[in-house]
């Protein structure tokens, strides 16, 4: 690489050299952008497989508790209201399609919060700032 070493100065590079080393510099930069991103993902990843599998298995363990829970309540209607079994169940049935609305909009405002690799996005906000140079030449063409 074509790196200014102690007592050297970077003027006295050819152009090639500069070049070189610029884009040394810029591939180093990419691999570790490309790196973070892949292991921001990759968490991301395995915290939503996590959450998933847990979630799945709770559901199998709870499906048929929340059977025996709306038939429970519907007969426990009848028996403590009076009311007609046909009222008691579409009064269960009602209140399952309220519990379910109130997780699904629950759900999504949980899957609205993934943040998914913001460290990766911030850093290449700033990549072009990087590349900013002033309203200055490269090369002079009057030198």
């Amino acid at each position: 690489m074509a790196e200014a070493g102690p007592g050297e100065r970077i003027e006295d590079k050819s152009l090639g050299e500069l070049v070189a080393q610029a884009s040394s510099g810029i591939s180093k930069l990419i691999r570790a952008e490309i790196s973070l991103a892949k292991t921001e993902l990759r968490v991301d990843v395995r915290k939503a497989l996590a959450g998933g599998a847990l979630f799945f298995v709770a559901l199998a363990v709870f499906a048929p508790v929340i059977i025996f829970i709306g038939l429970a309540l519907a007969y426990g209607l009848m028996d403590l209201f009076g009311m007609w079994p046909w009222a008691a169940f579409l009064s269960v049935a009602i209140i399952y399609v309220v519990v379910a609305v109130l997780l699904g909009v629950v759900g999504v405002l949980v899957v609205k919060r993934i943040q998914g690799a913001e460290r990766t996005r911030r850093t290449l906000q700033d990549l072009p700032e990087a590349f900013r140079r002033e309203d200055k030449p490269a090369l002079d063409p009057t030198d």
